[in-house]
């Protein structure tokens, strides 16, 4: 029983893995036919991994079970559910339908969703080498996590792969801005903020918005995120300090 609790988060962990592979097979296996119901549910797999991989953590601080060998395992995790799957769902959706016609489009979307790869790699490396060393209640760069499921919020809304140029060169314009975010020094509130009442009517008034407006709901939850987070941090460097700008340590 000991062993089985200390494999519990690792399991959970494996779950995460199994939702990203998942939604690599359904994008490779769709980049022919282009089915909108077959892409949103590779999008929505991101999704379900995010989940799992909230709920790892939780599983092993419940269970006091926590170890290095999750927190590598855990890791590499986050590498391919929350940096290649979406990077090869958005590369299959947003070009591969396009390669006949144009072929350069093609390519900028490869390099385009490489450059988000490796930003979200980058992203973890510097997260795991910063522990303990930057503000706890900011996150330096936005997680890797909300930057897949700001690109999968995107097939979510608008599942039919892109059939123009002007789609196409959007695309490759989101998958550069948020692979930036991610290896960016903004400050990005994190959830181990203070919990308050206003925090509380802010979840349920999310909780209106996504019954009302559902699969759009995610595009315009991630547009308000990282908008008020920029404005955020363009506040603070005028001196503003209305919200608590995060506390700054040596080589941070």
């Amino acid at each position: 029983m000991q062993r089985a609790k200390f494999a519990l988060p690792s399991i959970v962990t494996l779950m995460s893995i199994a939702c990203g592979f998942g939604s690599i097979v359904i994008s490779v296996d769709n980049a022919r036919e282009g089915a909108a119901q077959d892409y949103r549910l590779a999008a929505v797999l991101l999704v379900l991994a995010g989940v799992f991989d909230a709920l790892d953590g939780m599983v092993a601080r419940a269970t006091n079970t926590q170890s290095d060998f999750g927190m590598q395992l855990d890791s590499i995790a986050d590498v391919m559910n929350f940096g290649c799957a979406p990077g090869l769902l958005l590369y299959c959706w947003g070009f591969q339908h396009m390669a006949l016609d144009h072929p350069t489009l093609l390519r900028l979307g490869g390099m385009a969703s490489f450059f988000f790869v490796a930003c979200g790699a980058l992203r973890l490396a510097r997260f795991n080498v910063s522990v303990g060393r930057t503000d706890p209640r900011y996150f330096v760069g936005m997680p890797i996590t909300a930057g897949a499921a700001c690109v999968a919020s995107v097939v979510v809304a608008w599942p039919s792969p892109a059939t123009s140029v002007l789609q196409g060169g959007l695309i490759v314009l989101l998958l550069f801005a948020v692979g930036s975010l991610m290896v960016s020094t903004v400050r990005f509130p994190s959830s181990k903020q203070k919990k308050s009442w206003g925090a509380l009517v802010l979840l349920l008034v999310n909780l209106g918005l996504l019954a009302w407006l559902q699969e759009a709901y995610f595009v315009l939850f991630f547009a308000c995120y990282i908008g008020f987070t920029l404005l955020l941090n363009a506040a603070w460097k005028t001196g503003w300090t209305g919200v608590a700008p995060p506390v700054v340590y040596d080589g941070d």
